[in-house]
Parts: structure tokens; C-alpha cells; sequence
């Protein structure tokens, strides 16, 4: 028997490109001899769906779109997920389900069984648990077939009281296929391995996995497509953060032709580049823009959002504003002229002194006999977002942020002001992290200048200001970040770490109170197990302190 895995980019609710995609997959498979072709999970309208799922229309036109891919099924079968109704009175309305088609019909509908409801994931808020399991024949062979989760609960602290596989493998099957939306962290794939490769082994049977790929705003789905033989070990591995299409040939109960493999191990700082251009493609080609604006400070935050966005986009469809004030240094004005030159990207300078004196004088009167403080700054924050914004009316750009992780932690930012933008790409990238992207740019040819790389940061907002006169150092602040945002250590555990005390107390005192900015920012690219937004929610005016 011939397996093919299609490792596709789906896009929410876009039934007519994703049909296609899935139609066009199956003749592809059919003319290489392939016998069945699998997709993944939820593929006919895209994942995650949220509260789309709660349109009737939706599930009409996700069951029309099964219906009109069924008609290219003859002599061959495809295996794809999707919602479907759950016809019973009791429990949710859907089922996360997948279709087994053969010969233009529905044998088969397998459902979900273990249904995340853990950072970003959201599934028992519209989805029934599946409770039966039956194995799906095809060629005279059983096919244990799974959805994501349902191999998940097999760590040594379980989610689940219970796992689909041990029901199925009652029934003796002589393959395993798991189709699987499964989000990219830089520290995922490893474990997804490891997961898979032990749930071979345990039933004594070779798997296919496949996964989608791209991304669905701030999720991104690296794809990675797998096989294992029957002791677990990886046998293939299809592309990381592109399409891909592979054929197995499955005789004799196994998985013939392929040898074991050692998994790609791809460096953090190279998959969090990776992810992050595809998340800037995804997120301007499914919702139809085509141009992006940014401001350009000189620092290396900016840099290396116009750099991964020339990447991305285009350097003709790049928009680089620099906007100096009068604490802006001359090499800061330097600095971005000359990433600007290296990247060919458009660029304008504006600057906001008249701006920024206007509101001072307009609120002189106000002000009066109160010292200059933070409000003058944010003045000057505020200003470039206006300017920003208007590029964007003006011209239909979309504004990128540029805030990276450790400031939208600590509240490092002006509301309305640098804290704006449609799409957040390096939020969910400390600082340190920063310096390592901006070496990898440069692995090739220098893209960011040096001195952009080297130089103490600073928002420039007064005269002589750095980052490290409010907060501090990155090397400190972003271990203890970490402690407490991805690995939830409470502030007693960090410091018998052996971080200071006073310095704990004040680092997660300032996550905590930032929590009201972070409400109001835009969504944030999700390269971490645990991103700002939809997978972090606390709420605002809680009072416990870890």
C-alpha cells in the first residue's frame, strides 16, 4: 500500500483555497500511485477556528467542502480533518473529527478524544470528547487513526484518565496514522519526538504523523511531518516551515524502503528566524495586504523587524520611518541609514520636534511648576505613533511592532505609542534572544551594522538615556523572566535559585502591573512555549504576587 502525507497551509475559513489544495493533493497523489493520502487535522477550514465554530453556516460549509473533495476520490482514498455535528442532545454540538473517504464516499469518521484546553489550545470550549473508538480498514489492513492529542497523554504526568490507543490496539491494527495541528515552539520539536517515537514503541506499531504548516495570526505551525518503524525509532521527516509531499510504501506491516534517521536538530535562534518570516507572510498574505511600515530608532529591536521583514515581504514592499527627536544621536541616525542601505528597503525620515514641542506647549499651562518627567517622553513615543499610523491610513501600510519580549514583560513601552501595530514579531523574543537573531542575520553577509549590534540600548526619550538606568541587566532580568513567565516559578523558588531578592520582587511586581499594556498591544508571534496573549491569561487586577 501507498501512503502519501500532504504537509499543507491551510487558511481559516477559506473553504474554496483549502479545497483546492486538498483536491489538488489527491490527484497529485493518485498520479504517483499513491492508494491513500492523508491531511491534517481540521484541514477543510483551517485551525484553530475558534468561535467561528459557533455559526451553523460554518459547519454547512465545512460538511459542502468534505463533500465536493469526495468527488475526486474515486479509485483513491484521503483521510482529512474537520468539524462535525454531534447528533446526540447531550454534550457540546461538534466533534473534532476527521473523514476516512473512499471511492466518493464517507466509511469512516473517526473523532477526537483528548481535547487540549491548555495555553493556546481551546478545544473542550466547542468539542464533545469522543467515547468509541473502531479502527478504520483500508486494503485488508487496520489503520489505528488518531487527531493530535489523543497521542499526547502518554508522559509520565498525564492530562487524561485515559488514552485512545489503548482501546484501539484491542482491536489489532497493523499501522498508526496521527493527523495533528500541532503549534511550533523553538523547544517543540524535540518533544514531539519524543512523543511520537514512544507511542511506537509502546504499541508495537509503525506511525505516520503528519502536521500543517504556516501561520493562522499569531500561531505558527511548523509542519515536520513524521514516520517511525515499529520500534519507535525515525525513519522520516519531511520540511520544516514549508509545504511538503512524501509517499510510503507500508507491505508486510511495515514501512518499507527507509532507514533510521537522527531527528533534524535545527538551532533555536535559526527556527525562531524561520518562524518568524513565515508568521509576517501568513499574517499579510491571508488577510491581503502587501506593504508594511515600521519605525527605525537605530536600535537593534527595529533593525531586525525591517530586516526579517524585507526577508519576508520584500524590501520594495517595506516602509522604514525614521523619526529622530532632539535626544537622538547622530550614530543612531547613522545606524539606520545604514541598515537601510544594506537592505534596500523604502524609507522616509520625519522628525518630531515640532510635534513634541507642540504638545509641550499646549500643555505648559497645565504643567506649570511641575518638573519634566516620564509624561514628556511618552509625548514623544505617542508622536511617532501618530506619525505611523497616518503612514499607514495614507497609504494602506500595515505598522509592524517592534517591542521584543523582555520590554512588553516589565512594561518597557508607551501605550499608543511604540506599543502599537497590527502584529507584534518579536514580542515573544527576549532580548538576549535579540543580540542571537541579529548574529544569525548577519551569518551570510552584514545586513544589521555593528554598531547597531554593540551599542548599550537606548529609547532615546532624554538626553544620555539607556535601558539600563530603569531596569536591570538584559543578561539577569531575562533568566528570572523566563523563570517566572515560561517555566511559572514563583518568586520563592527563583530567588533560592540564587537571584537576588529585591531584584525577584521588583522584576515580577513589574510583569504583574504590566499586565493592563499587554491587554492593549497587538498580537504577538508565538515562538516560545509561553507567548504573551491568548496562551498567558492572567487577569488585571489580581492581587496575588508570585
Amino acid at each position: 500500500m501507498k501512503i502519501a502525507l500532504a504537509q499543507l497551509n491551510y487558511h481559516i475559513g477559506n473553504f474554496e483555497s483549502n479545497t483546492k489544495k486538498i483536491i489538488d493533493h489527491i490527484h497529485k497523489a493518485k498520479a504517483e500511485g499513491a492508494e491513500l493520502v492523508v491531511f491534517a487535522e481540521l484541514a477543510i477550514c483551517g485551525y484553530p477556528p475558534r468561535d467561528f465554530l459557533e455559526f451553523e453556516e460554518f459547519i454547512e460549509l465545512c460538511e459542502a467542502a468534505a463533500q465536493e473533495v469526495a468527488l475526486h476520490t474515486q479509485g483513491i482514498a484521503c483521510i482529512f480533518g474537520l468539524p462535525v455535528k454531534n447528533e446526540l442532545p447531550a454534550g457540546k454540538d461538534l466533534y473534532n473529527a476527521a473523514y476516512f473517504i473512499e471511492d466518493g464516499s464517507v466509511k469512516a469518521v473517526v473523532k477526537k478524544a483528548l481535547l487540549p484546553n491548555y495555553d493556546v489550545f481551546d478545544e473542550y470550549r466547542y468539542f464533545e470528547p469522543a467515547m468509541n473508538f473502531e479502527c478504520i480498514e483500508f486494503k485488508g489492513k487496520k489503520i489505528a487513526l488518531t487527531i493530535c492529542e489523543d497521542l499526547w497523554n502518554i508522559n509520565n504526568n498525564p492530562l487524561y484518565i485515559h488514552n485512545p490507543m489503548d482501546e484501539l490496539i484491542k482491536q489489532e491494527p497493523d499501522l498508526m496514522i496521527n493527523i495533528a495541528a500541532s503549534p511550533f515552539s523553538y523547544l517543540h520539536d524535540d518533544e514531539r519526538v519524543e512523543i511520537l517515537s514512544k507511542n511506537a514503541s509502546q504499541y508495537h506499531l509503525p506511525l505516520l504523523y503528519v502536521n500543517q504548516v504556516g501561520a493562522q495570526t499569531e500561531i505558527i505551525f511548523d509542519g515536520g511531518s513524521m514516520a517511525f518503524n515499529k520500534d519507535g525509532i525515525l525513519i522520516d521527516e519531511m520540511a520544516y516551515f514549508k509545504e511538503d509531499f512524501k509517499i510510503y510504501t507500508f507491505e508486510q506491516n511495515e514501512l518499507k524502503g527507509l532507514q533510521p534517521i537522527t531527528h533534524q536538530v535545527i538551532p533555536d535562534i535559526a527556527q525562531i528566524h524561520d518562524a518568524l518570516i513565515l508568521g509576517i507572510q501568513d499574517y499579510f498574505r491571508k488577510s491581503g495586504f502587501q506593504k508594511a511600515v515600521l519605525g527605525l530608532s537605530g536600535g537593534i529591536d527595529s533593525a531586525i523587524v525591517c530586516a526579517l521583514a524585507c526577508r519576508a515581504l520584500g524590501p520594495e514592499n517595506v516602509m522604514a520611518v525614521l523619526m529622530p527627536s532632539k535626544y537622538s544621536s547622530d550614530h543612531s541616525i547613522k545606524d539606520a541609514l545604514d541598515l537601510v542601505e544594506n537592505i534596500g528597503c523604502k524609507h522616509e525620515i520625519i522628525r518630531i520636534g515640532e510635534a513634541a514641542d507642540a504638545f509641550d506647549n499646549m500643555l505648559a499651562p497645565v504643567f506649570e511648576g511641575l518638573a519634566a518627567n516620564l509624561t514628556e517622553e511618552n509625548i514623544q513615543a505617542r508622536c511617532r505613533g501618530i506619525l505611523l499610523m497616518a503612514m499607514s491610513n495614507k497609504f494602506g501600510y500595515i505598522l509592524l511592532n517592534t517591542s521584543n519580549k523582555s520590554e512588553c514583560a516589565v512594561g518597557y513601552g508607551t501605550l499608543y505609542g511604540d506599543m502599537c501595530g497590527a502584529i507584534g514579531v518579536i514580542g515573544d523574543v527576549y532580548k538576549t534572544q535579540i543580540f542571537q537573531l541579529a548574529r544569525f542575520i548577519n551569518k551570510d553577509a552584514a545586513v544589521i551594522p555593528e554598531n547597531t549590534i554593540v551599542k548599550p540600548p537606548s529609547a532615546e526619550l532624554r538626553p544620555d538615556q539607556k535601558d539600563s538606568d530603569s531596569l536591570p541587566d538584559y543578561d539577569t532580568l531575562d533568566q528570572v523572566l523566563m523563570h517566572y513567565i515560561e517555566q511559572k516559578k514563583s518568586s520563592r523558588a527563583i530567588i533560592a535559585m540564587g537571584f537576588e531578592e529585591t531584584l525577584v520582587k521588583r522584576v515580577i511586581k513589574l510583569v504583574n502591573n504590566a499586565e493592563f499594556k499587554r491587554y492593549q498591544t497587538p498580537p504577538i508571534l508565538r515562538v516560545s512555549p509561553k507567548a504573551f496573549g491568548m496562551g498567558r491569561r492572567m487577569p488585571i487586577v489580581g492581587k496575588y504576587l508570585a
